[in-house]
C-alpha cells in the first residue's frame, strides 16, 4: 500500500482533481441550462442523472484506456489534415454545442415580441438527460484523454474523477439558481458555450486553442458580469419569455 501511495500518486491526485473541476465547469453551465427547462421538482433530479451519467462514463473510458488511446490515431485524411476519431467527436460535440446555444440565445432574445410566434414544445426529464448524455460524452473523452496524460496510475485517474464529479454536484444546484436568478448570467453562460464549441470544432480540426486563454476570457466576462450585477443592485433583467401560439391563432392565417 505504501509503495501505491507515493507524494509523486498525491500530487498527480491533487493536481488532477483541480483540472477535472475546471474541466467540468463548462459541464455544469450546460446542465444547468438544461435543467432549467424543466419543472423546477425535476431539476435537481436531471442533474444528478446528467452528473451520475458522466461519472459512469469517464471511469468506463478509464478502464478501456487501450481504446481510448487508439482514438488518437488517425482514420481518414481531409485538405491534409488526419482525422482521428476523438477528433471526429470533438468536431460533431462542437458542432451540436454551436447550434444548441444558438437556438438557446435566439429563444430567449426573441420571446413574444419576435416577428414570428415561436413554439415551445415542454422539456421531458428523459429528453433533457439524453442531451446533457451526449454532452456528457464529448467532455468525458476530452477530460480522460488529459488524464491519461498527467496520470499513470488507474486508481488515482479514477479517484480524481470521482471527487471532480462529487465536488461538481455538490456545486450544480447553487451555480443552478444563480443562473436562473440572473437571466444576464444565462445569456453569458450560453455565450460560453459558442466559445467551448467553437474551441471543441478547432481542436478537432487540429488547431490547438490553449484553454487558458479560453478560461481566462470566460473568468474576465464573469468578472464585468459581477460588477454590472453589483452595481445595477437585485433588480434583475428580464428577458423575452418564448411564445407558445394557441391552436385557433396558429390556423389563422396572419393578416398582410
Amino acid at each position: 500500500m505504501a509503495g501505491i501511495i507515493t507524494p509523486e500518486a498525491l500530487i498527480a491526485l491533487i493536481t488532477l482533481t483541480v483540472l477535472e473541476i475546471v474541466l467540468g465547469i463548462d459541464n455544469i453551465i450546460f446542465i444547468s441550462i438544461m435543467a432549467g427547462k424543466l419543472p423546477e421538482k425535476e431539476q435537481g433530479k436531471a442533474r444528478t442523472l446528467g452528473l451520475g451519467f458522466a461519472l459512469v462514463t469517464r471511469v468506463l473510458l478509464l478502464l478501456s484506456l487501450s481504446w481510448v488511446i487508439r482514438l488518437t490515431d488517425p482514420i481518414f485524411t481531409v485538405f491534409q489534415q488526419d482525422i482521428s476519431g476523438r477528433d471526429l467527436i470533438l468536431i460533431i460535440g462542437g458542432l451540436f454545442l454551436l447550434a444548441k446555444s444558438t437556438h438557446e440565445i435566439h429563444e430567449r432574445l426573441e420571446g413574444v415580441e419576435g416577428g414570428q410566434p415561436v413554439r415551445k414544445v415542454a422539456a421531458s426529464l428523459g429528453g433533457v438527460v439524453v442531451q446533457i448524455g451526449l454532452l456528457d460524452i464529448i467532455f468525458s473523452l476530452d477530460s480522460v484523454i488529459t488524464a491519461v496524460g498527467m496520470a499513470r496510475q488507474l486508481w488515482v485517474m479514477i479517484l480524481a474523477v470521482v471527487i471532480a464529479i462529487g465536488v461538481m454536484m455538490l456545486a450544480a444546484g447553487s451555480i443552478s439558481a444563480f443562473v436562473e436568478r440572473h437571466p444576464t448570467v444565462k445569456m453569458l453562460a450560453l455565450s460560453f458555450l459558442l466559445l467551448i464549441g467553437m474551441s471543441l470544432v478547432a481542436e478537432g480540426m487540429g488547431v490547438h486553442i490553449p484553454k487558458g486563454y479560453i478560461y481566462f476570457a470566460m473568468a474576465f466576462s464573469v468578472f464585468v458580469e459581477m460588477l454590472n450585477l453589483r452595481i445595477r443592485g437585485h433588480e434583475p433583467v428580464q428577458l423575452r419569455q418564448p411564445y407558445t401560439a394557441p391552436a385557433e391563432e396558429a390556423q389563422t392565417p396572419a393578416k398582410a
